[in-house]
C-alpha cells in the first residue's frame, strides 16, 4: 500500500491510497463469503451456492460494492501507518479501479488548526447592569395578577381588560369573503401588548354579535402581509383580576408565603436573580466573544457541519413527530445559521487550548463534592451518583466549562455601566 498525503488547506488533508491487486484480494474474499448467504440460485438451497460460482457470476459486482468498505479500511490503517490525526468524518471523492489491477482511492479528511493563543486574561469587557424599577415589579405582578383571572361574561368590552372571541373571515378589497380563509373563535385578549393595534381599535367597544372590520399590513420579522379581514364577535369576557392581598399571595404560593409584604420581598429578590443571571451571561457571552475576536484561523468544514447537524437535530425534537416538517428548506436552514456554526466551532477549538495551557482538569475530589451535594438534593445514593459521575465525559466537560469560565470572569476587568434609558415610542 503505498500513501501520499496532500495539504489542501491549513485545516484540510487529501490522503491518495495506491493498493495493488493482491493487498485488495484478501478484502475480496472476505467479501465474497459475507455476499453468499444472501444469494438464491435455482439447484441450490439459499446460502449453499459454491464459493467458486459466487466469485464467477457476481465476483465483480461485489468487488464494485465492496470498495466503499475497503476504501474505509486501508484509510484507517494509513491513519495509523502515518500517525495522522483527523478530526471529523473523512470524505471518499475519487476511486479509481479496474478489476484485477491496483485500486488508487483519494480521501479527504479535516485536521485541527494550529491556533497560536493570544491574549485571553486581563481582557477588559463592559458589564451593563440593569436597575430594577417600581414600575417593572408593578408589571410582574399585573401577569401573576391577569394569569390567576377570573372571567365574566359582558355584552360590550369597555376597556382593555376584556377578551373579545371573534369568528376572523379574510376579505378581498371588495370586502368579499375568501374561500377557506375563515377561522372561528379567535380570542382577542385587548391589554395583550403584542397584539396589534388595529385589532384594538377595532374591537375597542366591541359588542356580542357586532361586525368589525381590520386593513393593516401586519409586520413579521423581516416580512410583511396584509391583513384585511372582517370580525364577527361571538363572546365578550370582562377579565376580573384579583385583589393583591394575604388571601391572594397565599393562593399564588400554595400557603409559602402569607403576607404581601413578604411577597413584595420575595418577588424582588427573584427578579434581582433574573437580571442578576442574564447579566452573568452576559459578561460570560462578552468575554467569549472578545477571546474570539483576538484568534483569526481557518475552521474545519467538518466542525461547522456537525454544530449545523445538531441545529437540525433540535429542530426535530421540537416537532412533535420528530422529524423535520415537510415544507424544511435545510440549504437555507445551514446558511442563515452558518455564522453561528462557524462562530460555536472557533470557540470549542479555543476552549481547549486554554484548558491544555492552564492545565485544567476535574479532580475526583471535585466530583466526589458534587455528587454530595447532588444526591441530597434529588435524593438518590451518593456512591451510585458518584459511580456516573465519574463515567460521564458530559458532566466533567460541563464541570471542566464551568472552572475555565471562572478563570476568565476572574482575570477579566469588567467595567460596569448603566442600561441604556429605553426612549418611550
Amino acid at each position: 500500500m503505498e500513501v501520499t498525503v496532500n495539504e489542501l488547506s491549513e485545516v484540510s488533508r487529501e490522503i491518495e491510497i495506491l493498493a495493488s491487486a493482491q493487498e485488495l484480494q484478501s478484502h475480496f474474499e472476505k467479501a465474497y463469503v459475507e455476499y453468499r448467504p444472501k444469494l438464491e440460485l435455482k439447484g441450490f438451497r439459499k446460502g449453499k451456492v459454491p464459493l467458486d460460482m459466487v466469485k464467477k457470476l457476481y465476483g465483480e459486482m461485489i468487488e464494485q460494492e465492496s470498495l466503499q468498505d475497503i476504501a474505509t479500511e486501508f484509510y484507517r490503517l494509513a491513519v495509523k501507518e502515518k500517525e495522522l490525526k483527523p478530526i471529523g468524518e473523512p470524505a471518499l471523492v475519487d476511486l479509481d479501479y479496474k478489476r484485477g489491477e491496483q485500486a488508487k482511492f483519494k480521501i479527504r479528511y479535516d485536521v485541527r488548526p494550529k491556533i497560536e493563543l493570544k491574549d485571553y486574561k486581563n481582557i477588559e469587557i463592559q458589564k451593563v447592569i440593569h436597575t430594577i424599577t417600581a414600575e417593572e415589579i408593578e408589571k410582574e405582578i399585573l401577569r401573576l395578577r391577569r394569569a390567576n383571572a377570573s372571567f365574566e361574561p359582558v355584552q360590550i368590552a369597555e376597556n382593555d381588560e376584556h377578551i373579545v372571541t371573534c369568528n376572523v373571515q379574510d376579505v378581498d378589497e371588495t370586502n368579499m369573503p375568501l374561500v377557506g380563509r375563515k377561522t372561528e373563535n379567535v380570542r382577542f385578549y385587548l391589554a395583550d401588548e403584542t397584539l396589534d393595534q388595529p385589532f384594538k381599535d377595532a374591537l375597542k367597544n366591541g359588542e356580542v354579535g357586532g361586525e368589525y372590520s381590520v386593513k393593516f399590513v401586519q409586520q413579521h420579522g423581516d416580512h410583511s402581509h396584509d391583513v384585511h379581514s372582517k370580525l364577527t364577535v361571538k363572546k365578550v369576557e370582562k377579565v376580573v383580576l384579583p385583589e393583591l392581598d394575604d388571601a391572594f399571595v397565599a393562593k399564588l404560593t400554595k400557603e409559602k408565603i402569607t403576607s404581601v409584604a413578604d411577597f413584595m420581598k420575595d418577588l424582588r429578590e427573584d427578579v434581582e436573580a433574573y437580571w442578576k443571571s442574564k447579566t452573568d451571561r452576559q459578561v460570560v457571552n462578552s468575554i467569549t466573544a472578545e477571546i474570539i475576536r483576538r484568534h483569526e484561523f481557518q475552521v474545519p468544514e467538518s466542525l461547522v457541519r456537525s454544530v449545523l447537524e445538531g441545529l437540525v437535530e433540535e429542530v426535530k425534537k421540537e416537532n412533535p413527530k420528530k422529524e423535520l416538517p415537510h415544507d424544511f428548506d435545510l440549504e437555507k436552514f445551514f446558511g442563515e445559521n452558518r455564522a453561528y456554526a462557524i462562530y460555536q466551532s472557533k470557540w470549542a477549538l479555543i476552549r481547549e487550548e486554554i484548558i491544555k495551557a492552564e492545565h485544567l482538569e476535574v479532580s475526583d475530589a471535585e466530583l466526589e463534592a458534587l455528587a454530595a451535594l447532588e444526591a441530597e438534593k434529588i435524593k438518590i445514593d451518593k456512591e451510585r451518583l458518584l459511580q456516573y459521575y465519574k463515567s460521564s465525559d458530559q458532566v466533567k466537560d460541563r464541570m471542566l466549562s464551568d472552572k475555565l469560565m471562572r478563570l476568565l470572569v476572574d482575570s477579566t476587568k469588567i467595567v460596569e455601566v448603566p442600561e441604556p434609558v429605553q426612549q418611550q415610542t
